[in-house]
């Protein structure tokens, strides 16, 4: 669109962005404003404008589920606001860009300033530290549980000192890149930079571990022997890779993946050589996914008939399956390494007042399942823990009301998954899954718990968005043919 109605003062331009009738509501469109891909949405009978690239990973929100005021990612389920731009679900940090729109005789115009359009995200208002505050919290862990944490509170302008100490070597990174990269450069994957932490007054101590926490005088011991006073305290240390627990485990080139020295340890380690992967679950998988290619042979060790049989079913853990053994990926299922031989809470309060806990270390009440209490390891929900605990360390109560929602990267292919599907008792496929295109859906109790997609976007994103609003999604909808309820 260049149909141009000048520029106003303060180097703002405004422009022919479409006509009224282009849309209806809930629909949505990427339009070009001087090169750069604006979405437009009308929703209420109302026009919007934000950017039009989700600010996880980029993907294009055009392709997502759109309901009501939001927006969700079709890839990894983030959401935002479609009029202010703001991210309310996550993954992700940051906000997209939004846009003045006006109607006007049938059109709908849109301004801006050319010197900002390229911009395709923001970051909240936040304040800093004022030393003058006398009050501290103490964020135990370097993950995105922390790190939302932290942003939350200067968000709500929260003005005492923040501390974060993580035994990790780099400040909060994204550690979901570990697994499918491997030999990925440290200064790609951090989450956010050294002058934007320093910028809001967030302290980083790496290469720490808190090895004590004193409650009742609030104070908490360091690994170096030191102590830090603490007026509130978030725990978010995640979880650790379980060991073996067999003779061998502790040989040379025996590795676990928890750190990034341990991603670049066993892409280095295993490059033209015999790489065995011992666990044929998310992280397994993405692992012999990124050595398939590199490693002069790769087996994957598991103790079910299929790998994800646990949490995808039998069905797409075979397809997985003869996907991986066509790129020569041998595996050994049913089975267990006995022997390695070598030439050698709802507001997530815990019990102690003043204590909170968030990520993968934090067993909670999912409210998609009756408000059951539950432990997932998933990076968006670490990242939504995080910002519920600053929010109820600032009194103001905030439970955790979001929808698991994960994915996995396998040999170029991405598997989308939403809910809580533990228990399931049934799978109802949609599409075909030997075709590498399908739509799963777990029941239990004749009501949808969770679903899963391979090349069919926007459904997962769909079925999130349902289950974020309280909808109950019977065994009925998902058997009929007509899937018209998803607004595929």
């Amino acid at each position: 669109m260049d149909e141009n109605l000048g520029e106003e003062p303060g180097d703002e331009v405004t422009t022919l962005l479409c006509h009224e009738t282009d849309l209806q509501d809930g629909q949505m469109k990427e339009v070009a404003v001087e090169k750069h891909k604006v979405l437009v949405v009308r929703t209420q009978g109302r026009y919007s404008a934000i950017g039009s690239r989700c600010t996880h990973y980029n993907a294009p929100l055009v392709k997502g589920a759109l309901l009501g005021n939001k927006v969700r990612c079709p890839f990894h389920g983030a959401c935002f606001n479609v009029t202010t731009g703001d991210i309310e679900e996550y993954p992700g940090l940051d906000c997209l860009p939004a846009y003045k729109v006006k109607v006007e005789d049938g059109n709908v115009y849109i301004s801006f300033n050319r010197k900002t359009l390229k911009v395709s995200r923001r970051v909240k208002e936040m304040s800093s530290r004022e030393p003058e505050v006398n009050h501290t919290t103490l964020l135990i862990g370097g993950g995105p549980a922390a790190l939302l944490c932290a942003e939350t509170l200067r968000q709500n302008f929260y003005k005492g000192r923040i501390v974060m100490v993580t035994k990790d070597v780099l400040p909060p990174f994204d550690k979901v890149k570990l697994s499918k990269g491997l030999n990925l450069d440290s200064s790609k994957i951090l989450l956010r930079s050294e002058d934007f932490l320093k910028q809001y007054g967030i302290e980083v101590w790496t290469q720490k571990e808190v090895v004590s926490v004193e409650p009742t005088e609030k104070v908490v011991s360091l690994s170096g022997g030191t102590t830090q006073p603490y007026d509130q305290l978030l725990v978010s240390t995640g979880c650790r890779a379980r060991p073996l627990g067999c003779p061998g485990q502790h040989l040379e080139g025996v590795h676990l993946l928890e750190t990034y020295q341990d991603s670049m340890a066993i892409h280095h380690s295993c490059h033209g050589r015999r790489a065995v992967i011992v666990g044929a679950s998310f992280i397994g998988m993405e692992v012999a996914s990124h050595l398939s290619n590199k490693a002069a042979s790769v087996v994957v060790v598991g103790n079910t008939e299929y790998p994800f049989e646990n949490s995808l079913g039998p069905k797409i853990g075979e397809m997985a399956m003869k996907m991986f053994e066509e790129n020569n990926v041998q595996f050994y299922m049913k089975d267990r390494v006995v022997e390695i031989r070598g030439e050698e809470g709802k507001f997530m309060k815990t019990n102690v007042a003043d204590i909170y806990g968030a990520g993968d270390v934090t067993s909670f009440p999912l409210s998609i399942r009756g408000y059951q209490r539950v432990n997932i390891g998933h990076w968006q929900m670490a990242q939504a823990h995080g910002r519920a605990a600053a929010l109820n360390m600032l009194n103001k109560p905030t439970e955790i009301n979001s929808v698991p929602f994960f994915w996995t990267v396998l040999l170029g292919k991405s598997i989308r998954y939403a809910g809580y599907g533990e228990g399931y008792t049934e799978i109802i496929f949609k599409g075909k899954v030997e075709e590498g295109k399908f739509l799963a859906f777990y029941i239990k109790a004749e009501v949808v718990v969770a679903a899963a997609s391979l090349m069919f976007d926007p459904a997962v994103a769909r079925i999130a968005e349902l289950m974020s609003t309280g909808q109950v999604i019977t065994k009925t909808q998902a058997q009929s043919d007509d899937l018209s309820w998803l607004n595929l």
